[in-house]
């Protein structure tokens, strides 16, 4: 297993400096970050020289991102063009976000895993349809709409909740927001693991499990729900990444000041250096959540084993 992980730990350098330059050239080449600086009118030709030396954007585009990387192994990912570190946004972004991420995965886990099972062990009768279809419903409405409704029947109509998340983010704040976060991505995880133990319950071992007088609950929760969650585990692991990147529409409807806000902020203002660098620890996650994901695999099945 040590082994294993240095190597993927190896495997990881070319796909992160990939990534991070595919980023980069995206977001440096496809606009002009100065044009932004200098609101509807056009900077004057002496005022748009000096803000490209101030921010080096006057060298190629190969140095611009030697450079950039450079910074990034010290710890320095820039500064935004209204003077302030990246990495002081950085610090008041990913703490809300990872725990709005944290709430959205326990939401997943809990209650995608919990009716998935239910529906599998139940294929075909009436709370297996009940299921499928709220589940179609879920993915069918955008995130949008189901943030803005549970905003304005819970917190506005109803007051069970405070329409907006306040500056300390608190984890009871998130619950709603978390749930609106999680809700495609729990929906899928319901299919997913109704599909899987629907099929594994067919399976031999199972069979041969229940012959042997085991009782139902240690079939179920030690020989099929251990095999069926590797695909679910799979997904989730790579929805980790995506949730925090993709929370932009969430957080904006709750006014969370979290990674998605400073994202958007970051494109709305064209500032390059807050884009690439929340994208690049962003890579990051997606790459750990991934390698997590790969470990957990031989905790669920013994039968796989890495050298």
């Amino acid at each position: 297993m040590g082994r294993y992980v240095i190597r993927r730990l190896l495997q990881m350098i070319p796909v992160f400096f990939g990534a991070t330059l595919l980023i980069f050239l995206m977001v440096n080449v496809m606009g002009d970050p100065v044009a932004g600086l200098c609101g509807d009118r056009e900077c004057d030709p002496a005022t748009a020289a000096r803000l490209r030396a101030e921010f080096g954007l006057d060298q190629p585009v190969w140095q611009q991102y030697a450079t950039y990387m450079g910074n990034v192994f010290s710890g320095d990912f820039g500064t935004a063009f209204n003077g302030q570190r990246v990495t002081e946004l950085m610090a008041g972004a990913f703490p809300v976000t990872i725990r709005l991420t944290l709430v959205a995965i326990v939401f997943e886990i809990v209650i995608g895993i919990s009716l998935g099972v239910l529906t599998g062990l139940r294929r075909g009768r009436p709370v297996d349809t009940g299921v499928l279809l709220m589940t179609l419903v879920v993915i069918s409405i955008p995130t949008f709409v189901t943030g803005l409704l549970l905003q304005l029947l819970l917190g506005v109509k109803w007051g069970l909740v405070k329409p907006a998340v306040s500056s300390a983010a608190t984890v009871d704040e998130l619950l709603v927001p978390g749930l609106v976060l999680a809700s495609v991505s729990l929906a899928y995880v319901t299919r997913l693991t109704r599909t899987s133990v629907a099929e594994n319950s067919r399976a031999d071992y199972v069979r041969t499990a229940v012959a042997k007088g085991l009782p139902r609950r240690r079939v179920v929760s030690r020989h099929l729900l251990r095999n069926s969650l590797i695909p679910v585990v799979t997904f989730i692991g790579t929805d980790v990444g995506a949730l925090m990147g993709g929370a932009i529409v969430t957080e904006r409807i709750f006014n969370i000041h979290g990674v998605g806000y400073q994202l958007y902020q970051g494109i709305l203002r064209q500032s390059s250096q807050t884009v690439v660098g929340f994208v690049t620890v962003l890579v990051l996650v997606f790459l750990l959540a991934n390698l997590l994901v790969d470990i957990l695999y031989a905790v669920l099945d013994p039968r796989i084993r890495y050298a």
